[in-house]
């Protein structure tokens, strides 16, 4: 930050010097010449006024520093002070033209004679000649030179500018590189961070709160985990327990087995949805876009829990049409399957659940409604959250890990798309994922 303020503002002097040197010698070089032009102009009607009783040996008496030439109404050359074999015409030049035109004519062009830039002044005497001063441009130059000790003048300044520039770029980000991040309000600085101190300030606290806030939906996470894992655990202890007495019947050690083996499961399934859950946190889970038609998605689910649906007599109807997103194929097929295997869980014998698909404008969604035992409005707004469960006995008795909703919420998140819910006691519920266009 200090090297860029540091060369914006040296750049910035520069700038201005540079500027400033162009217009000083743009008018420096403006005021020679019309200097010289005047010089001339003095110099030509002096002349003229002598050649008025002397002819062309005043002419020829005279000492100039300036190329005289006398030239006829014809354009012919009748004296020529550096050049007496002149004979090419003159009258075909623009100073001239405009002397024989309107009595005084200037300019500056390069002499076809001397081969050098001049200065040339053309004056119109009394009997109709032309007498033309002219001096060569180099001299303009060289009277530049004379105001050259201004150059060291603007070195001295240009140096002057970046000692200034990078003392000044230090004590501006001096109040900000000493602000105290950790405690903003003691810094002092300039009035106009204090809405940057301001800000930081909010965001100290923020992150504190969301630090505290995080810490303790840790602490309560590890404590449910520990929760769900001891239960189907002590099961286990206890039915091995009773397998390994002396008096255990064989039919009874076959059962016992059986509800080893469905705590297990059950136990194997939390472990999985706890670490879906965790890749979900982290970002981990791969996401491999791609286009999902989630009316197939709809068809593909149907079949894999129509054993479970035969087994209370429920019905799984899809209506709708084919809707196609943008989405990570394998999780929207996780959130679907959560949503429908509630619906069954929670439905009563010989229920109905229907997945819907459809559009709003240019929006696509899909819905799952059954009509089970539903879900009461206070309870409504927690049913997302990790192991939270409505009615736990109940909850426990048909299985289940209180993680299925929290996946939904987290990949509906990730898919940018709205939960909506609607569910009354009795009357069942519907649960809709509406995705962006």
């Amino acid at each position: 930050m200090t090297k860029k303020i540091f060369i914006y503002s040296f750049l910035m002097g520069t700038l201005v010097l540079f500027l400033c040197s162009a217009l000083f010698f743009g008018l420096q070089y403006r005021k020679t010449l019309d200097e010289t032009y005047d010089a001339l102009k003095g110099e030509a009607k002096y002349a003229a006024s002598g050649m008025e009783t002397g002819g062309i040996s005043y002419l020829k008496s005279l000492e100039e520093i300036n190329r005289i030439t006398w030239i006829a109404a014809d354009g012919s050359v009748l004296y020529d002070s550096d050049y007496p074999d002149l004979t090419k015409n003159q009258g075909e030049y623009a100073e001239v033209k405009s002397a024989f035109a309107g009595g005084e004519g200037q300019g500056i062009r390069r002499s076809d004679s001397g081969g050098s830039n001049m200065l040339y002044y053309a004056f119109l005497c009394k009997d109709g000649t032309v007498l033309r001063l002219s001096r060569p441009l180099s001299r303009i130059k060289t009277a530049l030179e004379t105001v050259s000790p201004v150059l060291w003048v603007f070195i001295l300044v240009f140096l002057i500018s970046g000692i200034i520039s990078f003392r000044m770029a230090n004590q501006i980000l001096k109040p900000v590189n000493e602000l105290d991040l950790d405690h903003p309000e003691n810094s002092n600085s300039y009035p106009e961070l204090r809405p940057l101190i301001d800000k930081l300030q909010e965001q100290t606290l923020t992150i504190r709160e969301q630090s505290e806030s995080h810490e303790e939906l840790r602490r309560e996470f590890s404590a449910n985990v520990s929760h769900e894992l001891k239960a189907p655990l002590t099961s286990i202890s206890e039915l091995a327990g009773q397998i390994r007495s002396e008096g255990c019947a064989p039919e009874k050690a076959r059962e016992c087995a059986g509800d080893i083996q469905k705590e297990s499961n059950r136990m194997i399934t939390l472990v999985e949805d706890i670490m879906k859950l965790s890749r979900l946190d982290a970002q981990e889970e791969p996401q491999e876009w791609e286009r999902v038609d989630l009316y197939e998605v709809a068809g593909d689910i149907k079949k894999e829990l129509s054993a479970q649906a035969d087994e209370k007599k429920i019905n799984i109807t899809i209506e709708g049409s084919h809707e196609t997103i943008r989405g990570i194929g394998h999780l929207m097929h996780e959130m679907i399957f959560n949503l429908c295997d509630n619906a069954i869980k929670y439905n009563h014998e010989g229920g109905n659940v229907v997945i819907g698909i459809g559009r709003d404008g240019k929006k696509p969604w899909i819905s799952v409604t059954d009509d089970g035992i539903g879900i009461p409005l206070d309870e409504q707004d927690r049913v997302f959250e990790r192991f939270y469960r409505v009615d736990k006995s109940h909850s426990k008795q048909i299985g289940g890990t209180g993680l299925g909703l929290s996946i939904v919420k987290h990949g509906a998140g990730l898919h940018g798309a709205e939960v909506t819910m609607k569910s009354a006691p009795g009357d069942g519920t519907s649960i809709k994922l509406i995705f962006p266009a």
